[in-house]
């Protein structure tokens, strides 16, 4: 059955817009795991625009208590060292030891992922940073379109899984329409992708701009192991609360 991940994100910006502690990012994923959710995301990016190194460990004891959560670190895994304290990817991979490291190919100050990987020639740096952040204990998944070659190649790195980048159908439906046939063209797509990375022996997770309109043809694909969702969750969220928002997306997703 597919998972959900709650990427938390938003929860930092909000409180680093004061530089204070709330809201609280730990009591955040605590109020969303509480609901059932199987999986807590962050995306610390070297601006420190939002999660914080002290997040990541913070969210990593927090997790000691919840054995049946994953962790997911997100991240370009070349981001090396920053003068204000973001002290690496790989140093943070290396600390937290998630269950799953996702690897994106955003550059430091982008303000979000648009795009998957590009491996039409073999990166011989990111297959070795794939066994490393393995050999710490990470499943590692990488951030694709919903390209068959790419997906061959991911897997030709040794990637364990892939994330679908799921923008372009997003952008499609709130165009068009859920039912529109430029919908239904696009997440074929994805479907399409899915099965053939599943058939490959490649795991798939979904994520980027899903939200209650565009994410219940994705709970139809069974090769999909997990969503990660942040910004329409919490942006629901302000309207009904944290706890009740998660509900209904785990209920939309179970059903």
């Amino acid at each position: 059955m597919t998972v959900l991940s709650v990427n938390v994100n938003k929860i930092a910006l909000l409180r680093n817009s004061r530089e204070g502690h709330r809201p609280s990012v730990v009591e955040a994923a605590r109020t969303i795991i509480e609901q059932g959710c199987k999986g807590i995301t962050v995306h610390p990016r070297p601006d420190q625009r939002h999660i914080r190194p002290h997040d990541v460990r913070d969210l990593a004891e927090l997790l000691k208590d919840y054995p049946d959560v994953e962790f997911n670190i997100e991240g370009n895994p070349t981001a090396g060292p920053q003068a204000n304290g973001y002290p690496g990817f790989d140093a943070l991979i290396e600390e937290a030891r998630p269950v799953q490291a996702t690897l994106v190919p955003d550059s430091d100050n982008q303000l979000t992922s648009d795009h998957g990987f590009d491996l039409s020639e073999f990166d011989d740096d990111l297959a070795e940073r794939i066994a490393r952040y393995q050999a710490w204990g990470a499943r590692v998944s990488l951030f694709m379109d919903p390209d068959i070659e790419q997906i061959a190649e991911a897997k030709a790195h040794g990637a364990d899984r892939i994330e679908l980048y799921t923008g372009p159908f997003a952008e499609t439906v709130w165009a068009h329409g859920i039912d529109h046939e430029l919908s239904h063209a696009s997440f074929e797509s994805f479907q399409n992708a899915a099965q053939y990375a599943k058939q490959i022996g490649l795991g798939v997770n979904a994520g980027h701009d899903l939200d209650l309109e565009n994410l219940p043809p994705f709970t139809q694909i069974i090769e999909v192991d997990e969503v990660s969702i942040g910004h329409a969750l919490i942006a629901d969220a302000l309207d009904n609360g944290l706890a009740a928002t998660v509900r209904t997306y785990l209920q939309l997703i179970q059903a």
